[in-house]
């Protein structure tokens, strides 16, 4: 992802100095993920900084070899290749993880959906050829899509599919799950004023000194001026955001994200962006998948139902782009919004 791609699809603004403080910003950049990963933190010392910085990136480096679905070889793909035979022990990492995961795909209904992967693996195919995926292969796929096909033990730390065929899939949650752990480092470095941003997901630390929080512009998928969300001011939570601006195909006229529902098998067509604050990043990643799924209202009554969750969704319509806004995310606009603008 591009810096200038970054601004839009991450929404990341930052307004913070170190005067008054002993303090200096230091910001380090690294391709991790697939994406762009940023972190921008507070330290004494540009040792101390550089020190930090580079155990939190070898944090996400492990763990990108753990939840890759990429690499055949990753713990991931490895429990997904059995499937469907006896219940398999997990590092401690991947079962963290996996925990969260189900916690959403219950929490959402299977609108986050971690078993997802056959349908994720079609998807992929259907953008690279820019045909769609073949009914009675949707079909099959489908089949084996399901996360209350899976099971885990926590006392045994072992996962257990119900069916053959089945395929884990992190991508929507994977990358706020690395950005809290690698905020996490940071902290045990003793960086505590720090952010984390892997690509369209950011874990926030304390805030940066003499500010009250860290400037965080939500994404604008094309809305003019007058209908733009304005900044908010953020610490101590997770924020992500999902879209289509860069990852979708056209078909037919049609426009496709990246983003499946794992109910029907298909790409989603409507959502634009939505953007989640939420109490860590792992929650607000698979939050803002799980609502760029479902229909708006739901996803309202689901963000206003957990507790320091906010979401501002953007959907495509035949009348133009519509904006929807959870109660938090309304408080928060009107009562700590700054102006995008200035």
């Amino acid at each position: 992802m591009s810096l200038r791609l970054e601004a839009v699809a991450v929404g990341l603004a930052l307004a913070a100095s170190a005067q008054g403080s002993s303090l200096s910003r230091f910001e380090y950049f690294r391709i991790q993920m697939g994406t762009r990963v940023r972190i921008v933190l507070y330290a004494d010392s540009e040792g101390r900084a550089r020190e930090a910085a580079a155990k939190a990136f070898e944090r996400i480096d492990a763990l990108e070899r753990i939840m890759t679905d990429y690499d055949p070889s990753s713990e991931l793909m490895r429990l997904s290749h059995d499937a469907g035979e006896a219940p398999r022990a997990v590092s401690q990492d991947l079962f963290a993880v996996l925990e969260r995961a189900m916690e959403y795909s219950r929490l959402s209904g299977g609108a986050f959906d971690v078993t997802v992967g056959p349908l994720v693996e079609l998807w992929r195919k259907a953008r690279r050829s820019g045909r769609l995926p073949a009914p009675e292969a949707l079909e099959a796929a489908r089949a084996r899509v399901g996360f209350r096909n899976l099971a885990l033990d926590r006392t045994a730390r072992t996962v257990d599919f119900a069916l053959a065929g089945m395929k884990l899939d992190l991508g929507g949650i994977g990358k706020g799950f690395a950005a809290d752990q690698a905020l996490a480092v940071l902290r045990s470095e003793g960086v505590s004023a720090a952010l984390v941003a892997a690509g369209g997901d950011i874990s926030l630390g304390e805030p940066p000194p003499s500010q009250p929080g860290w400037r965080i512009a939500i994404a604008n998928p094309g809305l003019p001026a007058a209908r733009a969300p304005a900044d908010l001011v953020l610490s101590h939570c997770g924020v992500s955001t999902s879209g289509d601006a860069e990852q979708f195909v056209a078909i037919g006229g049609a426009r496709y994200s990246h983003v499946v529902d794992p109910r029907t098998g298909l790409g989603v067509r409507d959502s634009a962006s939505v953007t989640v604050v939420a109490p860590d990043a792992t929650g607000s990643d698979a939050l803002a998948t799980a609502l760029s799924v479902i229909e708006p209202s739901a996803g309202l009554k689901l963000a206003d139902s957990l507790e320091g969750v906010a979401a501002f969704m953007v959907q495509r319509t035949a009348g133009g782009l519509r904006t929807y806004a959870s109660r938090r995310m309304q408080n928060r606009l009107d009562q700590d919004g700054l102006n995008p603008h200035r």
